[in-house]
């Protein structure tokens, strides 16, 4: 519907714009008496004919015109915004009459014309104050009820003592197969992409060297492997293994 409306105004346009290029030509020439110079009703119906086909030739150039007024009118994306637009990711470099330019992380160019822009879910992380973060890490069922206190103290002081990070909540959060797993939600303070992939590091780092410092293990797949001893019908239980694919 939106498109079927876009084309009948850019056909009406267009054919306004020549009725009003005619009626100035035919008042020069009316005012100068010279209107027998030439057949005017040929003129005006020529003309007429020659708008619509022009409108419906101009149909994709005009719908990515009012896209363009509408991209800086409404703003949902502006220079230097980093967008995802479908599978296209990238930052705003040039927004055109009719196309929007992109640069990759990659680095190559994206173009897009701005009637798919505006046609589209537009993803913008400029706009955006916070990132939230939640990950998940786990330990080994045989780490200890004081260690386990434990690491949900030093996950917040990590968390606080990184830079452009606010710290939510650390909490024991399930029993899973193999693992004790433990929730943390942080916000980053900055939309910088580049800053959030720094602190996610530091607080990574030092989750790792804290835990080696207190002997706590993360844990991985594994499984217990009972072995039935025959004819006593006692089951043993085998060392953990880790699990096959």
């Amino acid at each position: 519907m939106i498109s079927q409306a876009i084309d009948i105004l850019s056909i009406v346009i267009l054919t306004n714009f020549l009725s009003a290029i005619v009626e100035y030509i035919l008042r020069i020439y009316l005012i100068r008496g010279e209107e027998d110079i030439f057949d005017i009703s040929a003129l005006v119906a020529s003309l007429g004919i020659g708008g619509v086909a022009i409108a419906l030739a101009s149909q994709g150039v005009l719908q990515d015109l009012f896209s363009y007024f509408s991209i800086l009118l409404d703003r949902p994306v502006q220079i230097g915004d980093f967008i995802i637009v479908g599978d296209f990711v990238g930052t705003v470099e040039h927004i055109g009459i009719k196309t929007t330019r992109m640069r990759s992380s990659s680095g190559e160019q994206l173009i897009i014309a701005n009637t798919e822009l505006t046609g589209s879910r537009i993803r913008n992380f400029n706009p955006m104050e916070e990132r939230r973060i939640v990950f998940t890490i786990g330990v080994t069922y045989d780490t200890g009820f004081k260690h386990l206190q434990e690491i949900l103290n030093f996950i917040q002081g990590i968390i606080e003592a990184t830079k452009n990070t606010r710290f939510d909540r650390c909490h024991f959060s399930s029993y899973r197969d193999s693992s004790l797993n433990f929730e943390t939600v942080y916000y980053m303070t900055t939309s910088d992409y580049t800053a959030y992939m720094d602190a996610q590091q530091h607080i990574n780092l030092e989750i790792k060297q804290a835990f080696e410092q207190r002997g706590i293990e993360f844990a991985f797949p594994t499984q217990v492997v009972h072995v039935n001893n025959g004819a006593d019908g006692v089951a043993k239980s085998a060392n953990p293994i880790q699990a096959q694919p």
